[in-house]
């Protein structure tokens, strides 16, 4: 290329507008696809505000998981390169930041919004609640095995790797943690990595790392100047987490496809005992005036009344609604 036409490009780089370098990032075409992903990011910051289910299986059943990832992973050195240079809307040009700000802003909406609900319906209708989940996550293992190209022996093991592991982290039992910024900034990074995980829920993780209620009050007042300080430092985490992790998930993604997505399935197969509305509780403890359950165990409901079979209806609606999402975004 002559250094006539590599100036060219440069100097078109530098008359680009900002409208301009906005339109030129990846991301939805038009208002309603925009609304559309704004909608599932809805669903997927509504889905990680809840201990068991991951916004992540949310991302892989409306087909949105790779785009995420592939978002993410636009955030790199040549972005920083370009500010540094003080390129800005080049940089802006470069980052899918049309698909990452319409899909953030349907996770900030939920989270911020459905904080106070969430624990209102965990604390005063858990099965009901949980019924719906597990069917959530029970279609949505069936959506996420279906694009395993062809099952064999070694997406089997990959299967049973994520089966265990999943395992493993939900029978993990909450601590009492520290206040400190520096473990409120660790929470971010780890849980975030869980939020993006199908099958893997960064609310729980919180749960375990004894900040799932701590962070969540912060979030019903977020405004006040203390709360602001978490939440900030909070965020930083999760953003220094997501930009590594996606890498990782890009990489597996493109070198062992069928076998992450069997490890993906494996994690969603893991996590059910944990999301099974009926539960005897075995040990509990009061941390900071609050009774925690520490060890419970499944049961299956005593006798067949109203409730049961609201929750089977209510199961049964979220597999249901699940196969619909999953065909309405296929289309």
């Amino acid at each position: 290329m002559s250094f006539c036409r590599i100036h060219g490009i440069m100097e078109d780089k530098k008359q680009l507008t900002w409208k301009e370098a906005f339109l030129a990032s990846p991301g939805p075409v038009s208002l309603k696809k925009a609304a559309v992903l704004s909608l599932k990011g809805l669903c997927m910051g509504s889905a990680d505000v809840i201990p068991g289910v991951s916004g992540g299986t949310i991302a892989l059943i409306t087909g949105i998981f790779e785009n995420l990832i592939q978002a993410l992973k636009s955030l790199d050195a040549i972005m920083v390169k370009k500010v540094l240079n003080l390129d800005l809307k080049g940089a802006l040009a470069h980052v899918h930041v049309r698909f990452l700000l319409f899909l953030f802003a349907g996770i900030g909406i939920a989270i911020i919004s459905l904080a106070r609900l969430m624990n209102f319906l965990l604390h005063h209708y858990p099965v009901f609640t949980w019924s719906l989940f597990f069917g959530l996550i029970a279609a949505s293992i069936l959506v996420v095995s279906r694009q395993v190209a062809r099952w064999t022996p070694r997406t089997g093991i990959s299967l049973v790797a994520g089966t265990v592991v999943a395992a493993l982290i939900v029978n993990l039992i909450p601590l009492e943690t520290t206040d400190a910024n520096w473990f409120i900034f660790l929470c971010g990074l780890i849980a975030i990595c869980a939020m993006i995980l199908p099958g893997i829920s960064g609310a729980f993780i919180l749960l375990i790392l004894g900040k799932y209620e701590f962070i969540t009050a912060t979030l019903k007042n977020p405004f006040l100047p203390q709360h602001f300080i978490i939440i900030f430092v909070f965020c930083l985490g999760c953003l220094i987490g997501l930009l590594s992790f996606a890498r990782l998930l890009n990489y597996l993604l493109q070198n062992f496809r069928q076998l992450t997505l069997g490890f993906l399935t494996g994690l969603m197969v893991g996590s059910m005992p944990k999301i099974w509305p009926w539960k005897e509780i075995l040990h509990t403890k009061i941390i900071r005036g609050k009774l925690h359950v520490l060890e419970e165990s499944n049961i299956m409901p005593q006798t067949l009344n109203s409730e049961v079979y609201l929750a089977v209806g209510l199961a049964i609606i979220g597999f249901i609604t699940v196969l619909i999402i999953e065909r309405l975004a296929r289309e």
